[in-house]
């Protein structure tokens, strides 16, 4: 999804953020914490930024929506292996929906697998709670869950 110029992000408009931005006013407009960010650049998912003389560092827009580019992908249920996959290619210019489709399926696969994991797991669960007796339930066995002859 491409955006046009000028759109907004935590009420900053991207187009104004050109390479003044601190650690801290990036982290903010983006709504990641200051070693989240430092975290990325080491990880190799941001780029080194600018310095100023006294070594502080400064973003700008490209910046901006790279970083909320991986935490999308982060809600999706991306990796950051995987983002930075992504990242990879979006960076040549390709467009990167073709290896996002793949990765976007397995993860659905994975919910899939997840969620009939969790089924089965409710399952048992509903099936322990009918067989206990209430609230007329003996004192249990040292060690054990069930009363005596259960």
């Amino acid at each position: 999804m491409e955006r046009g110029p000028g759109f907004s992000v935590h009420g900053m408009r991207v187009d104004q953020a050109t390479g003044h931005l601190t650690v801290g006013q990036l982290a903010s407009r983006t709504g990641v914490r200051a070693d989240t960010v430092r975290y990325y650049e080491r990880e190799g998912l941001l780029p080194v930024p600018q310095r100023t003389e006294g070594e502080h560092r400064r973003y700008g827009r490209t910046d901006v929506d790279r970083l909320l580019f991986i935490r999308g992908a982060q809600r999706l249920g991306l990796r950051l292996a995987e983002i930075r996959e992504l990242l990879a290619v979006r960076d040549t210019g390709v467009c990167a929906c073709e290896p996002a489709e793949g990765l976007l399926q397995r993860h659905v696969a994975e919910i899939e697998m997840e969620m009939e994991r969790l089924a089965a797991l409710r399952a048992e669960l509903l099936a322990m709670l009918a067989s206990m007796p209430g609230p007329d339930c003996p004192d249990p066995l040292p060690g054990t869950w069930c009363p005596p002859g259960l």
